[in-house]
């Protein structure tokens, strides 16, 4: 499970600091550093989610719980190399009785159950290590549990191609020394680029520091 990179990134996400998440992270940070209010993160889910949904790097699942599913039953699967994002979010949408499975999506994800029709990736590649390249080997490894047709979506912080203040560099400088981040080399283009060697009909959007995309799975790809 310790990829030692790939543990930093999300080891900042103890039960302390995810009880902070959503007023630190989704309302002040989001709305005022990295100027894409959560507002926006929440429309980019409602437009693409399905009632057979995948979600990884789950948060404190804000977004599950404030989401509208097309059906009042959905199938949702939760996958985080985060035991305490796991529970957290898993009790937070009790509701849909959510299955959670624990996996480093960096390495090839061992998964026994039908496929999705929607992927998250939800504020998720800014934390993994490595360039865009090396990052979206995470995307390759989930591709095989999606059907064709599925939709993958979702936002990450870039540095490249965007508009972000001097403050909003300056923090992002220090997430990557401290290795919450590693998106000092991550851009738009660089983003879509990748997205659009895997995926059809691929969406970049830039707002602020974000860039929210979506994207649809190839009949090829789902394998």
């Amino acid at each position: 499970m310790r990829n030692d990179a790939a543990h930093a990134g999300q080891a900042i996400y103890t039960p302390i600091t995810l009880k902070m998440y959503d007023q630190a992270v989704l309302g002040l940070s989001c709305r005022w550093l990295w100027k894409c209010p959560s507002s926006e993160l929440l429309a980019n889910y409602q437009q693409h989610i399905t009632s057979n949904h995948l979600d990884v790097g789950v948060g404190t699942g804000y977004f599950l719980d404030k989401v509208t599913f097309p059906s009042a039953k959905p199938r949702i699967v939760l996958m985080d190399l985060n035991p305490n994002s796991l529970s957290a979010c898993a009790e937070r949408i009790r509701r849909y009785q959510p299955q959670m499975h624990r996996s480093n999506v960096l390495e090839q994800v061992s998964f026994e159950g039908e496929r999705f029709d929607s992927l998250a990736m939800n504020l998720l590649l800014h934390c993994l290590p490595g360039s865009m390249t090396e990052k979206v080997v995470a995307l390759d490894n989930l591709l095989p549990l999606m059907n064709p047709g599925a939709t993958v979506f979702g936002a990450t912080l870039l540095q490249g191609g965007v508009e972000c203040s001097a403050m909003a560099k300056g923090l992002m400088k220090l997430y990557n020394v401290k290795g919450v981040f590693s998106n000092q080399d991550d851009s738009l283009d660089g983003l879509k680029r990748e997205l659009e060697r895997r995926l059809d009909n691929v969406s970049v959007q830039p707002l602020g520091c974000m860039g929210l995309f979506s994207g649809v799975v190839r009949p090829s790809s789902a394998v």
